[in-house]
């Protein structure tokens, strides 16, 4: 075998895995890598971000777009330390990509020198990171990397996917030994486990007895591609589907049948469904407590009344926060064409039709879409100066493309579009749900628009993320990405803003930006003046007619261009559920009430 360095050896096992992109920022702990990475950049392209953090969460958008990972490089200490926020973010979703971090040269580890972590063990890195990864490795010589780099990979994609970090010490990029590229590793999605016999004959029974069926899907089934089985499911057999963040987009959002997302800040038909089910079929989901109302009975679901098919890849989750009637392993997709098959023969040997059995259970469904539509569907064209939010979901909604991709960053806005946001692809709405990062939606808009050049990438972004995460529209214009920001401008942190006036008694502090304190006026950086300073376009957007012009301009120019739109921080989303900050008692729904079996 000829001799080769550790950093020609990590970039011709990415190139082998059909990794196009590796998101990442110099340093002196990585500097031994670059040139390896110089010599194939034909291959492996280099994207560097103006910060560590905004690195990961493009390698995450990337994946939830494409689902094919990528990797992160970042230098010893702090530029590591900055990954730990995207990392979090992805485990939490699910989302994978390798995290190639340095460390401090074998030789001087324990000494202390320059940016080394060395209280509890030598060069500590991985224990720093490792709460926030599926496994860290750190080979220490160049003949421990094929090994590592392989377990990684297949650590990263097998199973329910999720992020794993390489940490390298310095000198090992550049130190040469005799080794040869490992073996390929695992792609995603190569094993997916399927049910037993029996535990389809007894998710049949269960949906055969039921009068008032819903299915409810979360990431878990978007990361299977499990769209068109469910929405077999749901068609052939009438079954209501209600959505996760994650999960839009799996089924049609036109079928009458899928009702949007569930809890505080759901549609009131999927916490309506919810409470009154008599059998949940959930696929690739959590039941987190925004999706549960905090789990109060009645609110959004109606557990242990009601009877739970709970499937999902990782059997950690199976009952975590509701005991399941019946608890199934299996890949989303695979557990679907099954019971597909099985409802089928079950059908074609005469049994009586699923779909006509829960006729009434539609005609309800039905009944809480059409009252849900009359309270809230006049807002949506109100025009208004500042803008009303409904009105900036509606003009999105009706402006972008089907093959539009939308990355939400954390914040009040991603409230209006988690209940009224309807995508027409399974993979082009993308949320920080589970740990809900600001600047995700800021940054990841630039990974996904890497994942698909052709498509129109926007985020929708709040006035704090969007400070928090500047830099990004830079990047767009260093490479070249057609990105789209529309910040949504209320002067504000509102979310929180909402929730301590709403328990506190209508005071507010600290959660409201003004020049001179709270008796000055309300201030936020000229955010369209920083878009032009950076090379792209910006606009600023205070009345309600200028929104659709401007937005399908941005689309036509095909560059970075930042929206800023001036939101009325005063309208606030309709609460159908509930959302508890223990000890502080949690609200009644704005509409709709709880109803417990």
């Amino acid at each position: 075998m000829p001799k080769m360095k550790g950093g020609e050896l990590i970039a011709e096992y990415l190139i082998q895995q059909k990794v196009p992109y590796l998101f990442g920022i110099c340093g002196h702990g990585n500097v031994g890598i670059l040139d390896p990475l110089h010599a194939v950049s034909d291959r492996l392209k280099l994207i560097s971000p103006r910060h560590e953090q905004c690195a990961g969460h493009m390698a995450d958008g990337y994946f939830r777009v494409k689902h094919q990972p990528v990797a992160t490089l970042t230098s010893t200490g702090p530029g590591s330390a900055n990954l730990v926020m995207s990392l979090a973010t992805a485990l939490a979703d699910s989302s994978a990509f390798m995290a190639i971090t340095a460390n401090v040269p074998t030789s001087q580890m324990n000494r202390g020198p320059f940016q080394e972590i060395y209280k509890h063990n030598q060069a500590d890195f991985p224990s720093v990171i490792r709460p926030v990864v599926k496994r860290a490795f750190q080979p220490t010589r160049v003949d421990m990397l094929p090994l590592a780099l392989r377990q990684g990979f297949d650590t990263m994609v097998t199973g329910r996917p999720g992020p794993v970090n390489i940490d390298i010490p310095y000198n090992v990029f550049q130190e040469e030994d005799d080794v040869a590229v490992p073996p390929a590793s695992h792609v995603f999605g190569q094993h997916r486990p399927g049910a037993s016999e029996a535990d389809i004959a007894a998710a049949v029974n269960l949906i055969t007895d039921a009068m008032r069926p819903v299915i409810f899907i979360g990431h878990g089934a978007t990361l299977s591609e499990a769209g068109p089985e469910i929405a077999r499911l749901q068609q052939t057999y009438g079954i209501p589907v209600i959505t996760s963040p994650n999960g839009m987009g799996c089924v049609p959002a036109d079928d009458p049948l899928t009702l949007g997302f569930i809890g505080r800040n759901g549609a009131y038909p999927a916490n309506q469904a919810g409470r009154h089910a008599d059998l949940v079929l959930t696929i690739g989901t959590r039941f987190d407590d925004r999706s549960s109302s905090s789990w109060y009975p009645g609110y959004s679901w109606n557990f242990p009344k009601t009877k739970l098919i709970h499937v999902d890849l990782d059997p950690q989750e199976l009952g975590r926060n509701y005991p399941p009637t019946l608890g199934i392993i299996a890949d989303a997709k695979v557990f679907a064409a099954q019971l597909l098959t099985a409802l089928g023969l079950r059908e074609q040997r005469g049994a009586a039709p699923l779909r006509k059995q829960t006729s009434e259970w539609r005609a309800e469904v039905e009944a809480w879409c059409a009252e849900w539509e009359a309270y809230v569907r006049p807002n949506f064209g109100l025009r208004t100066t500042p803008l009303r939010p409904e009105y900036v979901v509606d003009v999105l909604q009706k402006v972008l493309p089907d093959d539009a991709i939308l990355t939400c960053d954390s914040g009040v806005h991603h409230n209006w579009f988690m209940q009224f946001w309807r995508p027409k692809r399974a993979q082009s709405m993308l949320n920080s749900w589970g740990y809900s990062s600001m600047g995700f939606g800021v940054c990841s808009v630039l990974g996904a628009q890497l994942a698909a050049p052709e498509r129109p990438c926007i985020s929708v972004c709040g006035d704090g993320g969007f400070s928090m995460t500047p830099y990004v529209v830079a990047t767009a214009v260093e490479y070249d990405l057609p990105c789209i920001w529309l910040v949504w401008n209320n002067f504000s942190w509102a979310a929180i803003r909402d929730i301590q006036m709403g328990m506190f008694g209508g005071r507010e502090h600290g959660t409201a930006f003004y020049q001179g304190g709270p008796s000055g006026k309300r201030y936020n950086p000229d955010f369209a003046a920083w878009a032009r300073a950076c090379g792209a376009d910006g606009v600023t957007i205070t009345k309600s007619e200028d929104l659709a012009g401007a937005l399908q301009q941005a689309i036509r120019n095909r560059r970075p261009c930042v929206l800023d739109v001036h939101v009325d921080a005063e309208v606030r989303p309709p609460s159908t559920g509930t959302w508890q900050l223990p000890p502080t008692p949690f609200k009644e729904p704005a509409f709709g009430k709880p109803w417990v079996a």
